[in-house]
């Protein structure tokens, strides 16, 4: 996971300048909406790491067994959720930039 997480902003910001140049090179034709709809999915994934991902892994960093809240696995099972809720948003936005592009 670490890995990934440092890779991502290179990655998410290619992907989100990709769509845009689709979007304004077809915007004539019929996928260009979908195009823009996937890059309101990937800015929306981002923002959901920044918002909700992000803070919880910060908190669960500075945890020690004596010192984690009572609900720490409650939160880290949130975290999961979100991870899961962000991956199936980015899946949305390149199945529609596959779509567009068929």
């Amino acid at each position: 996971g670490r890995m990934l997480g440092a890779l991502m902003p290179v990655w998410y910001f290619t992907s989100l300048g990709l769509a845009a140049v689709w979007a304004i090179a077809g915007w004539h034709r019929p996928g260009a909406g979908l195009v823009v709809i996937a890059a309101a999915l990937l800015v929306l994934s981002v923002i959901m790491s920044v918002l909700l991902l992000v803070p919880i892994n910060n908190q669960g960093k500075t945890w020690t067994p004596e010192n984690r809240p009572a609900d720490w696995k409650e939160q880290m099972n949130r975290w999961d959720r979100y991870h899961y809720a962000r991956v199936a948003v980015i899946i949305a936005a390149f199945t529609l930039l596959v779509t567009a592009l068929v």
